[in-house]
């Protein structure tokens, strides 16, 4: 399968995430954001980290790179695209997403691991995972607080578009296990095709039992299946 990590001035996690598909047996290529042309992929992944030192708001500057057309263009056209964290931001800038990224609700950075549950596990992204299941991902942001309006977050739930949920060990969704006071404890979301996926853990992370765990490689077995 092959995959392109577009990378911005800024970008920290474009490795990290480049380590992971290489590591998941994907062909991966990294494209500079004033690229005008897309190689051919299955899967465009926009990567975390703080593209343009997160300068007016997160992802705003980057959400105009040139290379964003291309991407917008492969969305509409069914190409699997693939947001984390910052890449997130990016993806509600552009339109590709509804909703925005709002500053955490203590208004500190976050940087710790956390347990999420898979809210829908009928997606191209989440298939290799069981319905309910708990993962425990990390997360590093300052602007991870999801807000959308009152009928955007229904058609989010009656459409099963929320991917993962922020909970507790156990699973129980509640405000106290919330850790950036995010809508409804939404973690993630799919566009309406289910061919975008937006989140804000990192499953790049936890591909390596030896650094940290293997909870986010079923999301690149899944894009593999």
């Amino acid at each position: 399968m092959r995959s392109s990590v577009i990378v911005f001035p800024g970008s920290n996690c474009d490795r990290d995430i480049a380590v992971a598909l290489e590591k998941m047996q994907f062909k991966n290529q990294m494209v500079w954001h004033k690229e005008t042309k897309l190689p051919k992929s299955d899967l465009i992944v926009i990567p975390g980290g703080f593209s343009y030192g997160d300068y007016l708001r997160s992802g705003a500057i980057a959400g105009k790179s040139l290379i964003i057309n291309e991407v917008k263009n492969a969305a509409n056209s069914g190409c699997l695209i693939l947001g984390i964290c910052n890449g997130f931001q990016i993806l509600t800038e552009t339109g590709l997403l509804r909703g925005t990224l709002l500053r955490n609700k203590n208004l500190k950075f976050i940087n710790k691991d956390v347990y999420v549950k898979v809210t829908n596990n009928n997606s191209k992204f989440t298939n290799k995972y069981k319905k309910d299941q708990i993962l425990n991902l990390n997360i590093a942001h300052n602007e991870g607080n999801y807000f959308t309006d009152q009928k955007h977050l229904d058609e989010l739930k009656n459409n099963n578009l929320i991917a993962f949920r922020y909970c507790d060990e156990k699973g129980s969704i509640n405000d106290f296990y919330n850790p950036n006071g995010s809508l409804e404890n939404i973690a993630g979301i799919f566009n309406s095709k289910k061919n975008i996926l937006g989140m804000m853990p990192h499953p790049e992370r936890m591909v390596d039992e030896i650094i940290s765990n293997k909870d986010g490689v079923n999301l690149f077995s899944s894009l593999l299946n």
